[in-house]
């Protein structure tokens, strides 16, 4: 796994097993949830005792996360700043009509990958890159697009084919 943090090469490996992660995801999508959950949460395990998310940062440089009022209200509040204040010089207003930060990479990462509002980062932030979460068949969609983003993603659904799901 010495190659996972060469973000360079990532795009196009995962761009190379698209295909194959399609199929992938239309197999994982006919397992029982409660069973994908413990196979997906036993690999992110694994995989997170080889990847250190300090050293890539990846999702903090290239993705902006869904940010909620009350990540807003927290953020702002954190930093003694009125939450409107806070929206203005931070947030955009997605395509979807939904909140994320607005310059990339995030205006809390810091050069050494360490996040400055870590301990009160927003929910999505904190639930990255949701391959320990509950109910996994619900972010198989999301997850396959991560592979090009993360690398413990990437990792994960290459042990999932090499397990023969």
């Amino acid at each position: 796994m010495d190659d996972v943090y060469n973000l360079r090469d990532l795009p196009q490996k995962a761009s190379q097993a698209k295909k194959s992660n399609k199929k992938l995801v239309q197999r994982l999508k006919k397992i029982n949830p409660r069973k994908l959950d413990r196979i997906v949460h036993e690999l992110h395990a694994e995989v997170f005792e080889e990847i250190d998310c300090l050293k890539c940062g990846n999702c903090c440089r290239s993705i902006s996360p869904h940010i909620t009022d009350k990540d807003i209200q927290r953020l702002a509040g954190s930093l003694k700043m009125k939450p409107s204040y806070f929206s203005e010089q931070f947030v955009k207003i997605d395509e979807d009509s939904s909140y994320g930060f607005n310059q990339s990479p995030c205006p809390f990462l810091g050069e050494d990958n360490y996040c400055a509002v870590y301990t009160l980062r927003p929910k999505a932030c904190a639930d990255y890159p949701l391959t320990d979460r509950k109910r996994f068949y619900q972010a198989l969609d999301l997850s396959l697009k991560n592979t090009v983003i993360c690398p413990a993603v990437y990792e994960i659904f290459e042990w999932l084919k090499v397990r023969g799901y």
